[in-house]
């Protein structure tokens, strides 16, 4: 069975409607919009106190790519959206036609309230989505994984909202893939989340563009004005997550914590030879950048292999450069229901990408490692 390590739901209007409009202000709760485009095209969109945050299922149609790559970025109307984005079955359906047995299941709006200054009401936007997440997940939790989503801002929080997806029965948990400025993941104020997430077994996942309000005013800028990426920043994504790990590593996150495991998500892999080779070159010749040593005698890339993972979706380069990267370090998923997905043809794209790797690396990239990480049965 093939399984899928980055699959999504789009959220439904009513995922947010939990929220208590008496305590909170019915003016900070996501609520979707119809608005009309430049071109005069209508479109729904997320929006907080009348501010946009994302064209709803904006890269939400499956397939498109194969039939009109220009609309691929464009909005679109949740009436459009496929029925496989938020109801169980359906979704196991087209995954079925995609040749995949089980998914990873993962938001898609969501993740773009981290953008949001509101720390309070990313909270709370979180909790509902987790509630949702695990409703959709519960009658099938052997072939679908639900990831939840977690804000960091407050340690002690995040913690309790983990441990809550847990008794949900969610998987494992987002995180932002840069956090509040001057609050970097080597900071001492995450070790509790850290032990917590090792704790519990849940593995911590960072998407791309899930960044934290103020991070980055480049990212900052984008938000606040159309969220379309311009082309400089979409290729160069994976510095956030490469960052964001590399702070953990020497830090010594995962010497005190063996079992956590944390992984990134669709910034696609090829980007991790480079990146291990230059982590364990600062670590052996420029000791002045680093004050850590491992007591296991372990390089940076050591902590990679066993700790940490990457999700794909069609990096033929990565695939090529895997003795480097690790085997076991590589999951793939085919994206769906994003316009940018391999759907319907996941199956052509693996047999181009994987064709002459060996059975047995085969399996793991696109079942075993998934399987271990995620406890999937199937």
């Amino acid at each position: 069975q093939v399984i899928s390590a980055d699959s999504h739901v789009v959220e439904p209007p009513e995922v947010y409607k939990s929220i208590n409009k008496k305590k909170y202000g019915e003016h900070r709760i996501p609520t979707l919009v119809r608005k009309t485009d430049s071109r005069g095209e209508p479109y729904d969109a997320w929006c907080i106190a009348g501010k946009e945050y994302i064209k709803n299922a904006g890269v939400t149609r499956a397939g498109e790519r194969f039939e009109d790559k220009p609309r691929v970025a464009r909005g679109t109307l949740w009436d459009t959206v496929p029925k496989g984005a938020y109801e169980p079955g359906a979704m196991l359906a087209a995954l079925e036609k995609d040749g995949v047995g089980g998914a990873v299941v993962q938001a898609t709006n969501t993740f773009f309230f981290y953008h949001w200054e509101d720390s309070e009401m990313i909270n709370v936007v979180c909790a509902a989505f987790n509630d949702w997440m695990s409703e959709f997940c519960k009658p099938h939790r052997d072939r679908l994984k639900g990831i939840g989503a977690i804000n960091v801002d407050y340690v002690s929080l995040a913690c309790e909202e983990l441990e809550r997806c847990a008794r949900l029965g969610l998987t494992g948990a987002f995180i932002p893939v840069a956090p509040l400025p001057g609050r970097p993941y080597r900071d001492p104020m995450y070790e509790r989340l850290w032990e917590t997430a090792a704790d519990l077994e849940m593995p911590l996942l960072m998407h791309i563009a899930s960044h934290r309000a103020g991070m980055s005013a480049e990212v900052d800028a984008v938000w606040k004005s159309e969220p379309i990426w311009p082309a400089g920043m979409r290729p160069t994504q994976d510095y956030w997550v490469r960052y964001a790990m590399t702070d953990m590593i020497f830090a010594g996150v995962f010497e005190r914590h063996p079992k956590l495991h944390v992984g990134s998500v669709e910034h696609e892999i090829s980007w991790a030879p480079h990146w291990l080779r230059n982590m364990d070159l600062t670590y052996l010749e420029r000791p002045m950048y680093v004050p850590y040593k491992s007591k296991e005698n372990m390089l940076p890339s050591d902590y990679w292999r066993r700790n940490l993972f990457a999700v794909f979706t069609e990096d033929d380069v990565g695939v090529r450069c895997r003795d480097i990267i690790g085997v076991d370090n590589m999951l793939w998923g085919n994206d769906y229901p994003h316009s940018e997905s391999t759907w319907p043809r996941s199956m052509e794209y693996l047999d181009r990408f994987l064709g002459g790797v060996p059975e047995e690396e085969r399996r793991k990239i696109v079942h075993n490692n998934a399987a271990r990480i995620f406890k999937f049965t199937i």
